[in-house]
């Protein structure tokens, strides 16, 4: 049985392509809606081009039919622009008069087609309330379908016979089919256990094999792990066949320390890479300061300190190495940081790029900046899918969990979730119970 999809602006603005994600049903974009995208389609920001890409696609589906009556999708569905002239009761504020109409519309087509179940797709919470008031059935729209908790995490645990885990470390690695790997990818990290013991080997997979991972003896740029994770992370950035990492976890669990720290190992003292490229999505958290005067340096400083207080922190534990300063970095052309808004465009080769914060990012704009690595380049994304500041994302929707799942099987990429807080036990309570 068809069902009727009411689409509210919100969800075209968060998915452009969502027209066609509703398999063989009727999707319904409310002429309210379209009136609603006409006054984004100007703005230079990835709402703007989401609403620009919708109209035109739209405008696409008109030249083949009425949009009154419908017209097909590609995948066998059915898009239509309804309009009605129904009011709600008047116990609905007016200052909501969009929302009002668009649901007045889904709340029409409930009654007018009872053969099609009616469902009314937003991503408004209260909307969501105020549409259930009604007798309507709303939904949130994640084309994920899952919890951020099902995330790929990257890192598995392994019960072994002491045996097997013997010839492991004696031959330098051992058939993967011997242990259980349903739910593992390319790349991943497990910690091996003896089974009814302490023993434990930290370890990875690589091409069909598990490979005990070498112990790091020396500190990456004056930085060791605290952790198993943070083992499996400096492992995955470190590595040179690995040209995409990344790394989700609270705040503390040192996502950007350690990225920091094996880039600048990789540009300075193994030269794998030309130069450091550190960017961060500017968007503030809470209420903004607005206009911020000076030239693009002095606009950046304030989004860039928490990159500088890392740089600070990796120069204060390298004081006896004759480590250089950041402002030094930045003089000799080894290090650059730059905004997000002005990657398009750019081509970049031979960088180790860090996205920080990349949890406030789109998947449009994951993908902006995935496409600009040149040959050689390496990128980092980090960020927590619990501190999301951009209001048309949640924790599963953001671009950093979608690249995860999307890249998961990938050869190239590799994947570490960081689950305990090292930078005070203060920070770790404050994140675990707040």
């Amino acid at each position: 049985m068809r069902k009727n999809f009411v689409l509210d602006t919100n969800v075209l603005l968060h998915d452009s392509t969502c027209l066609t994600a509703f398999a063989d049903n009727i999707v319904n974009v409310p002429i309210f809606v379209i009136e609603e995208l006409d006054s984004f389609k100007r703005d230079q920001s990835e709402l703007g081009r989401n609403a620009r890409r919708v109209a035109r696609e739209i405008d696409g589906y008109r030249r083949k039919g009425s949009l009154e009556d419908g017209v097909e999708l590609p995948n066998g569905g059915l898009i239509r622009v309804p309009m009605t002239q129904r009011r709600l009761p008047s116990e609905f504020s007016i200052s909501h008069q969009m929302d009002n109409a668009i649901m007045a519309c889904a709340l029409d087509l409930s009654e007018r087609e009872p053969r099609h179940p009616c469902i009314f797709v937003t991503k408004d919470t209260n909307l969501r309330i105020r549409a259930d008031a009604l007798g309507l059935r709303a939904v949130d729209y994640d084309i994920q379908g899952k919890d951020v908790s099902e995330v790929y995490s990257g890192t598995f645990e392994r019960e072994v016979e002491p045996a097997w885990l013997d010839k492991l470390c004696e031959s330098g690695s051992m058939p993967l089919a011997d242990i259980d790997a349903s739910d593992m990818h390319e790349n991943a990290y497990m910690t091996l256990r003896v089974a009814g013991g302490r023993r434990t080997v930290l370890a990875r997979m690589t091409d069909e094999r598990v490979e005990p991972l070498p112990r790091m003896s020396k500190p990456v740029w004056g930085v060791r792990a605290r952790n198993r994770e943070q083992h499996f992370a400096l492992d995955m950035l470190l590595r040179d066949d690995i040209h995409l990492c990344t790394l989700i976890g609270m705040a503390g669990t040192g996502k950007t320390l350690l990225a920091l720290a094996a880039g600048l190992q990789k540009v300075c003292h193994e030269e794998s890479y030309r130069r450091l490229l550190v960017s961060r999505p500017i968007f503030p958290m809470g209420r903004d300061l607005g206009y911020l005067p000076g030239d693009l340096a002095d606009k950046l400083a304030p989004w860039m300190q928490p990159i500088r207080d890392n740089f600070d922190f990796l120069t204060t534990q390298n004081s006896n190495n004759g480590v250089v300063s950041y402002e030094e970095l930045i003089r000799q052309d080894l290090l650059e940081l730059e905004a997000l808004t002005y990657i398009r465009g750019r081509s970049l080769p031979q960088q180790f790029m860090i996205v920080d914060e990349a949890q406030n990012l789109t998947p449009h704009e994951i993908k902006t900046v995935l496409t600009r690595a040149g040959t050689g380049t390496k990128i980092v994304f980090t960020g927590d899918p619990h501190q999301i500041d951009q209001p048309y994302l949640d924790s599963v929707n953001n671009g950093l969990t979608y690249v995860v799942e999307k890249f998961k099987t990938a050869k190239v990429a590799a994947h570490v979730t960081l689950v305990k807080g090292e930078r005070s036990e203060l920070a770790e309570l404050a994140a675990n119970l707040l």
